[in-house]
């Protein structure tokens, strides 16, 4: 006996884009108001000029509902064209009911596959590269890939480490399949994970339950381990250097994302590739902060349709993943 298994088809491709950010802004002079901060010292050390943070009445899913409407209204399919969701989030203040469900059925998506998914900083991509393995499978055909965070729910607004780097925000891309090996859009993954890296940033147990960082432990080993990643990710698509157009890595610190920029030009890529700089006014939204840097780019007309961009997550969820798309 034999089962009957779904055609595979060559792989997947973005065809929407979507993406949200509370309206109120808080500025670094905001900041020194209550911490022993100003603006040169955070421009100096992360690069934030201002970040946006969500009120106590909008949500995490709120955010997602918003942002994975716009990437279907983009695609120009319908909700009900959508058969899996997937919402990468680290900020979940309940585990049950996932977001994915949620977000879904306020969307108007009925009854799909749907779930949350955790590698916090890395949280895009690795839901990205499980919705392009599910549609080359043969197991979805549309796949709705939403990155949502609410940082400032786990903020300690006392902590100058912590409170200067994290905002909210949510960005979302809609997958399907691709007929043809030309029209692949998702290149294969590079991915992994440093679990010795968990005692320099984690969520306290003590009471306070707030985001905990040692930043410069985390600075270094980002400015060493990520290159190579986005690297091979380039080889994986069989692609060099040269041929990347954008380089659109996890919003962390703009100085480590200045550093993997370095790191990839010596190795090839071009002078004139642009990088994605949204963390200056966006701050670290976490598994938010790709999706919502290319549909950012995009709308300014930074970035454009059939391009290429490198995506690189890694940070918090001591995940990293990499990744080459072609930009609707």
């Amino acid at each position: 006996m034999s089962f009957q298994l779904p055609a595979p088809v060559p792989g997947a491709r973005i065809i929407g884009l979507g993406s949200t950010q509370p309206e109120h802004v808080v500025t670094n002079h905001d900041l020194a108001l209550r911490v022993e901060t100003n603006d040169q010292w955070i421009r100096d050390r992360v690069g934030i000029v201002e970040r946006r943070i969500a009120d106590k009445d909008t949500s995490l899913v709120d955010m997602a509902v918003e942002a994975g409407s716009r990437a279907v209204l983009d695609s120009g399919l319908a909700p009900t064209d959508i058969d899996t969701v997937i919402v990468a989030t680290c900020t979940m203040t309940a585990p049950i009911p996932n977001a994915a469900a949620q977000t879904a059925d306020r969307i108007g998506i009925k009854a799909p596959a749907a779930f949350d998914l955790n590698a916090a900083c890395a949280g895009f991509c690795y839901a990205l590269a499980t919705g392009a393995d599910l549609i080359r499978a043969g197991s979805a055909k549309n796949v709705l890939v939403i990155g949502s965070e609410k940082l400032s729910d786990w903020i300690d607004w006392d902590d100058r480490s912590t409170c200067i780097i994290f905002a909210d925000g949510a960005g979302a891309a809609v997958v399907t399949g691709a007929q043809t090996p030309d029209e692949v859009g998702v290149g294969p993954v590079s991915w992994g994970s440093a679990g010795d890296m968990a005692p320099v940033i984690h969520i306290l147990e003590d009471t306070t339950g707030k985001l905990f960082q040692e930043g410069q432990s985390v600075f270094r080993w980002a400015t060493t381990k990520i290159a190579p990643v986005a690297l091979d990710a380039i080889a994986k698509a069989g692609l060099t250097p040269a041929d990347i157009d954008v380089l659109v890595p996890h919003q962390a610190n703009l100085r480590i994302v200045e550093a993997v920029a370095k790191r990839l030009r010596k190795e090839g890529a071009r002078d004139e590739m642009r990088v994605a700089d949204d963390i200056i006014h966006s701050g670290n939204t976490s598994s938010a902060s790709i999706p919502m840097a290319l549909d950012h780019m995009r709308t300014a007309g930074t970035v454009r349709s059939g391009e290429i961009a490198l995506l690189v997550g890694f940070g918090a969820g001591l995940s990293f993943a990499g990744q080459v798309v072609r930009v609707p």
